[in-house]
């Protein structure tokens, strides 16, 4: 599964060009691509209110999305921009991706991004406002990957913003993340846990009895690894619990079995109508034949992220060793022959020399805002503890997944500026909201006070 935040409805959808340096480390590599990012200046109090940047992650941006952070550049007067990531959408310095052609897809890389574009936005606004030399007090957001990548590049670009969200920001490299199933474990609760269990067991059965049936239900006929089969299962699952809606799961299921109805045929029929009828998942794109294509098509996105999984953080969600909701047989193996299988020889994550460069959970950054949803199995990657200079805040409620701050509930589909009602514990989101205000008015003011982007 990868730890994106769905897209809805957009502020801007008005594309805009700009010539991104292909290779920051080289000093020989003068080659560009075209990268390009969005604007809306609706709520901006010019000359001097902040910019927030909202960073592109690892899909395709068709604009700034109508989330919560509209609520906080209304409430600011900020102007947001949001850069679309290297490689994904149409930000593609290449014709093919092959894996060759993917070595310059990395967090390190995409950061240098951010840094150029953030001095080629300041320099083109002061070029429009006739004056030189002034900062914009900037502030950046991200969520998932891109929430790591707000918090990295605070880290390491720390006069360049006052200060970053991280949403759901998973800053922890980590190879076998067993603590991602035991979270859809404990946020399903006792009684659809079990269910979903008993249903894994059911499906092992008869992959082993008549995998081509079996198969042939879920409409997945072309996943002939049985691991790329159980992981489209797995993955399934975990949907419901990221992104804020456990109930479209496990009531049909705990139902059926209640009903004394078959649970695969129960589990077949969520999958079809709500993993890929409402999400629009295709099994094609666990398919790792289908992944070694480097033709750039619809589905670029999925490999381009398995890319950068296989290199730099690895979040293998792998069984855990007893009550595990997921197959057994989604371990470190299957992920490691997957990313040699892709991408060849030599190809693996190497997350020590990933958490040695960032820092991990022990991130020692200033001004970053740490935020997670108590349901979403991601948090365990993210900074959970607080200090006061990097604030971690929960937020515990039922629905509460995936970017909930940013998204309200559920995240997926997007509700207008991220509107909390319909979270099962609207006081919690509230809450939190107002302590990422309080932390954003504090440091924004500590940046206008200094006559520079930041402390």
């Amino acid at each position: 599964m990868k730890p994106a935040c769905s897209l809805g409805r957009f502020l801007s959808t008005d594309v805009i060009w700009f010539n991104q340096t292909l290779d920051h480390f080289s000093p020989y590599d003068h080659r560009q691509f075209r990268q390009r990012y969005y604007e809306f200046l609706d709520y901006f109090r010019a000359p001097d209110g902040p910019i927030f940047l909202v960073i592109g992650g690892e899909a395709t941006c068709n604009g700034i999305v109508n989330d919560y952070i509209g609520v906080l550049a209304k409430k600011f007067g900020a102007a947001v921009v949001s850069l679309e990531h290297r490689y994904y959408g149409e930000s593609t310095p290449f014709d093919t991706f092959s894996t060759e052609n993917l070595k310059y897809l990395s967090s390190k890389q995409a950061l240098f991004d951010l840094a150029v574009f953030r001095q080629y936005y300041q320099d083109s606004l002061n070029a429009k406002l006739n004056r030189s030399g002034v900062e914009n007090p900037w502030f950046f957001f991200g969520g998932s990957y891109s929430g790591a990548l707000s918090a990295w590049f605070r880290l390491k670009f720390p006069h360049l913003t006052c200060g970053s969200l991280a949403s759901s920001a998973v800053v922890l490299a980590v190879q076998d993340f067993a603590e991602f199933d035991q979270q859809i474990g404990e946020s399903a609760g006792p009684e659809c846990k079990a269910v979903l269990q008993e249903t894994t067991q059911l499906v092992e059965t008869k992959l082993a009895d008549d995998g081509k049936a079996l198969r042939s239900i879920f409409n997945a006929d072309d996943l002939e690894i049985d691991g790329d089969f159980l992981y489209y299962l797995a993955d399934a699952a975990v949907i419901a619990f990221q992104y804020g809606n456990p109930d479209k799961l496990c009531k049909p299921l705990v139902d059926a079995k209640n009903a004394g109805e078959d649970l695969v045929d129960a589990y077949a029929k969520y999958v079809k109508e709500y993993y890929v009828g409402t999400f629009g998942i295709t099994p094609k794109s666990y398919d790792q034949e289908y992944l070694k294509k480097t033709a750039i098509n619809e589905d670029s996105s999925t490999r381009l992220w398995w890319f950068q999984v296989c290199t730099e953080v690895a979040y293998f969600q792998v069984a855990p060793s007893n009550d595990s909701i997921r197959s057994s047989k989604i371990d470190t193996k299957y992920h490691l022959d997957l990313c040699k299988n892709i991408f060849g020889d030599g190809v693996f994550p190497d997350v020590d020399a990933t958490n040695l460069y960032y820092g991990g959970t022990k991130v020692a950054g200033s001004k970053i805002i740490f935020t997670n949803g108590s349901q979403d199995p991601w948090r365990h990657a993210s900074k959970q503890t607080s200090s006061p200079d990097l604030p971690s805040y929960l937020i515990k409620c039922n629905n509460c997944g995936h970017c909930t701050d940013l998204r309200g509930c559920p995240q997926s589909p997007l509700v207008i500026e991220g509107n909390e009602k319909n979270c099962s514990s609207p006081d919690a989101v509230h809450k939190v909201r107002q302590k990422v205000q309080e932390d954003m008015d504090l440091w924004l003011s500590e940046c206008i006070d200094s006559g520079r982007s930041s402390m």
